[in-house]
């Protein structure tokens, strides 16, 4: 997959973290045709949901995950609306709308997100937000059309200061039991950013389902049910 997966990485653009330099995905290389992703690794029908849980020091997460039927215009890119909603013990503390493509490659990328945390029922930061396009933000990619070990980490967005998420894929063939369900054949991938040495994260993503556990230092967030796929 490596000269295929360079093909979209701009020629001049290479960022160093943790001494490899990280490949930051050129979406004008790419040919987005649909508005379907059917990425085997992750899926987004419309009206497919998935709920987590995260049980952690300050009580119980609970997060929310629907495909929309409307859709956003993109840089001319038709991009599917995910919403994501997160409560602490019940309590909604943010509220996010994410957007994703997929090209003829099978591979999905990130085009942004428009996310708010809440207190009191009240919008309070709106820190994260950012689209393609705009103050120089660049789309990255989030799952591989055929992912694979091959040791290049790549980001997943990128605004230069504000949003740097990096991915690496570090394992093929994995099996995950969650409350869900058990599950074969995963992809497991390595998070980090370059702005927040702190950030670190393995997820877990299975066919025909997508992501169905993260795991954190502190805490992790698995899969518990999930409809629509």
């Amino acid at each position: 997959m490596l000269l295929n997966l360079l093909s979209l990485f701009r020629s001049c653009d290479f960022h160093h973290h943790d001494e490899t330099e990280v490949l930051l995905p050129n979406p004008d290389r790419a040919d987005f045709e649909s508005s379907v992703i059917d990425n085997e690794h992750f899926p987004l029908p419309v009206g497919a949901t998935w709920s987590y849980e995260a049980d952690g020091e300050d009580g119980l997460e609970t997060i929310e995950v629907e495909v929309l039927e409307e859709t956003k215009t993109i840089e001319g890119v038709e991009a599917t609306v995910v919403r994501d909603t997160a409560y602490l013990d019940g309590v909604l503390i943010e509220d996010t709308f994410d957007w994703y493509a997929q090209d003829t490659d099978g591979n999905v990328w990130y085009l942004g997100e428009d996310t708010c945390e809440y207190e009191d029922d009240k919008c309070v930061d709106t820190h994260g937000s950012w689209m393609w396009g705009v103050d120089g933000a660049l789309p990255g990619i989030v799952m591989w059309g055929d992912p694979e070990v091959d040791g290049q980490p790549y980001y997943q967005e990128y605004l230069e200061g504000e949003a740097e998420d990096v991915g690496e894929v570090i394992e093929e063939d994995v099996r995950v039991r969650v409350a869900a369900g058990n599950f074969h054949d995963c992809i497991k991938t390595h998070d980090t950013s370059t702005l927040d040495a702190s950030a670190d994260e393995y997820k877990y993503y299975c066919p025909g389902v997508g992501t169905v556990l993260t795991e954190e230092p502190d805490v992790d967030e698995e899969l518990v049910s999930y409809t629509g796929l």
